[in-house]
């Protein structure tokens, strides 16, 4: 008796037999990609930063931003980038690692909305969007890919 799999030949190779669906890989691969803006930020001119603050919606995260962020603005913009990179990786690798990312970028994208209205433009529509492809890929992130025999 044999058995058929669905199995590309880049997971064949790796021994998984599965792999995120195209929505999950395409929102890990823009995370990844939003990581690397913030390296290039760093590398350019951590300045670029200062004034994202400015519009928070209330006192602690003007001063947070300002007096913590700004301090060390190098060391934050890099945390951030990483952040972004592992939060992206995590959809790339599938199964349950990505159903944690999907959760990690729907709060990223509401924690944002704490620097002011203009984000909202961006973090609502985000949202929506993320939240409608976690409920659409779910299913598929069943659990871990499991590992060719």
């Amino acid at each position: 008796m044999t058995t058929t799999s669905r199995t590309t030949p880049a997971a064949a190779r790796s021994g998984l037999r599965h792999r995120p669906p195209a929505l999950t890989t395409g929102v890990g691969g823009f995370f990844t990609f939003t990581g690397g803006i913030h390296v290039g930020i760093v590398a350019a001119d951590t300045q670029f930063y200062e004034p994202f603050g400015e519009p928070g919606l209330f006192g602690f995260v003007r001063t947070g931003w300002a007096e913590v962020f700004m301090a060390a603005p190098e060391v934050w913009g890099l945390l951030l980038a990483a952040a972004e990179v592992v939060v992206g990786v995590l959809l790339l690798v599938g199964g349950r690692a990505a159903r944690v990312g999907w959760v990690l970028t729907i709060v990223f994208h509401v924690l944002l909305m704490l620097f002011g209205f203009g984000i909202w433009t961006w973090s609502i529509p985000a949202i929506a969007f993320l939240a409608w492809g976690a409920r659409r890929d779910w299913p598929a992130l069943g659990g871990a890919p499991t590992v060719a025999s």
